[in-house]
């Protein structure tokens, strides 16, 4: 039996999106086996200040690449595509090159 359908849920339209180039330099300070985790950190922090935002999800996209050479080697700077939507919610996702 399978699960009773739902309506498909329209997707919130963002407020503003805005692209960024995100310096990660200071994660490089960090010891190295905490460099990552440092570098998703400075992505936060940078969201909540250049977009007034309450809460930030990273896209799993940015994730992976974050994470892609390890946790001891995080990219030295990274382009990303910021949405900001109702309610102080801010997503972060990895910006198309180009």
């Amino acid at each position: 039996m399978s699960a009773p359908e739902r309506p498909a849920e329209e997707e919130e339209a963002p407020l503003e999106e805005r692209i960024y180039v995100i310096p990660l330099r200071k994660a490089w300070a960090a010891p190295r086996k905490k460099r990552v985790p440092r570098a998703v950190r400075l992505i936060k922090e940078f969201a909540r200040r250049h977009m007034k935002a309450e809460e930030v999800k990273i896209a799993p996209e940015l994730n992976e690449y974050l994470w892609s050479r390890g946790i001891e080697k995080p990219p030295r700077r990274v382009r990303v595509r910021m949405e900001r939507y109702e309610e102080g919610l801010v997503k972060v996702h990895l910006a198309e090159e180009g």
